[in-house]
């Protein structure tokens, strides 16, 4: 799909424009991945496809209206696909795009800094278990 980023980008149901011009190339990527829950969604996807219902169980603190922003908001990015399962129209799986895969090695090394990082600030790190994990 092809994705014109200086037009288009989801905040939320507003549609905003990115800025043509940015002084650090940090500030264009958080721009277009940025925000707390669109990046740990990334990271779980990172691992395996999920269902909507896995990714809600992974991810607690989050509500269903936020996540359903969320996942549009990625799938408009162009970094995720939405697929059906099998024959049921109604069930999908939610998998990285290959430019969501582009961001694997951004994605590994957030994650290796907060599992490097959160003992020294007394942080314990708990990962939701999968549906298939139980």
């Amino acid at each position: 799909m092809a994705l014109s980023t200086h037009r288009l980008v989801r905040n939320g149901d507003t549609l905003k424009r990115l800025r043509r011009n940015y002084g650090c190339p940090v500030e264009l990527s958080l721009d277009f991945v940025g925000g707390k829950w669109r990046t740990v969604i990334l990271a779980w996807l990172k691992e395996a496809p999920h269902r909507y219902g896995e990714l809600r169980k992974r991810v607690p603190g989050l509500t269903d209206k936020v996540l359903t922003q969320r996942l549009r908001e990625l799938e408009t990015l162009g970094l995720i696909a939405k697929q059906p399962v099998g024959r049921q129209r109604s069930t999908h799986v939610y998998g990285l795009t290959r430019r969501g895969e582009s961001l694997r090695p951004v994605l590994d090394a957030l994650y290796d800094w907060g599992a490097a990082i959160a003992p020294e600030l007394k942080i314990r790190i708990t990962p939701r278990p999968s549906q298939d994990s139980r």
